[in-house]
């Protein structure tokens, strides 16, 4: 029997056009760091979501995407960059003026980077473009905080159309917490939960959370790992030891692979480690898109099969 749902995972969210520099050192405007030549620059294609659904579909997923490119070369590329990497672009809308844009600046010595941005603003999607047909068509509902108008909306279809959503929230708005609300699951990076709870300890800060909130809480906490509370318990798994080339895509990639996780039916604790695991071969690549891996790939890492996860790091957060 044929599966009713056309697709695992639909993004609804930014996608963006990367002018990547690389440097040899981390800039400072009071130190010798403040005027530097460039060691090598490309141009690449990435985005929140456009770049977790491009890990979704290298990890076997079916995934879509729906949002706004611009009608210039810029978003032709992305548009066909996201088609040739696997994703469904049905949905995709083409706009005028320009594409959605970043400047990234990355360290050489440590692959941590910079980045600098700037979206027109008729690159924004309304509430009114979120089709509730579409949105039931998913499994997963996959939202970033770029629109928020239409994040929360398209959560709240997934919700109560009984599908799982997910989400990328790194900043901070007046409508933050509509959006936590609407998610079945949030997903927070490890700057932005604390600002959010107003507690500085993770695990507090979840705790507080769980009091709003019945769903996995999850948190990602850089080069340490992740945490989540699933119900009650506290889940932990510590980040892999890798050489990191640069970070760009490591949050993305980590919500495509605990995505797919999730779908998998794996327990919490297989689905933060898988996910770690998928993020930390991204940070040994250059690039969004370009870093995202393949599900046998993780796999193997994880088996011992290949050496791109060596050891693991303990949390730079205590848990209590």
């Amino acid at each position: 029997m044929s599966d009713p749902k056309p697709l695992d995972v639909l993004g609804v969210g930014c996608n963006s056009v990367d002018f990547v520099y690389r440097l040899p050192a981390a800039p400072r405007a009071d130190s010798p760091t403040a005027k530097m030549r460039i060691s090598s620059h490309v141009v690449s294609y990435g985005g929140q979501t456009a770049t977790t659904m491009t890990a979704c579909a290298a990890l076997g997923l079916r995934a879509g995407y729906l949002g706004a490119v611009g009608g210039d070369e810029n978003g032709q590329r992305v548009k066909a960059e996201l088609e040739r990497r696997g994703v469904d672009v049905s949905q995709v809308l083409t706009r005028g003026g320009p594409n959605r844009f970043a400047v990234i600046a990355v360290d050489n010595q440590t692959g941590e980077r910079i980045v600098l941005w700037d979206r027109d603003a008729r690159l924004n999607l309304s509430a009114a473009e979120i089709r509730p047909e579409l949105i039931a068509s998913a499994k997963v509902v996959h939202v970033d905080d770029e629109d928020e108008d239409a994040a929360i909306l398209a959560a709240q279809l997934g919700r109560a159309a009984g599908v799982h959503v997910t989400s990328d929230i790194d900043r901070l708005t007046t409508r933050t917490g509509e959006l936590v609300a609407a998610v079945t699951i949030p997903m927070f990076n490890e700057h932005t939960l604390p600002k959010f709870t107003g507690e500085s300890n993770i695990h507090r800060a979840l705790t507080k959370l769980r009091q709003s909130h019945a769903g996995l809480l999850c948190v990602t906490l850089g080069a340490s790992g992740a945490m989540m509370l699933a119900g009650n318990e506290l889940v932990y798994e510590p980040g892999f030891e890798v050489e990191a080339v640069d970070t760009t895509a490591a949050g993305d990639v980590f919500r495509a692979a605990f995505i797919y996780a999730l779908l998998d039916g794996a327990q919490p604790h297989e689905m933060l480690r898988f996910a770690n695991a998928a993020a930390a071969i991204s940070c040994t690549r250059a690039g969004a898109m370009t870093s995202v891996p393949g599900r046998q790939e993780v796999a193997d890492a994880l088996s011992g099969a290949v050496s791109a996860l060596p050891s693991a790091r303990g949390p730079s957060h205590p848990a209590t």
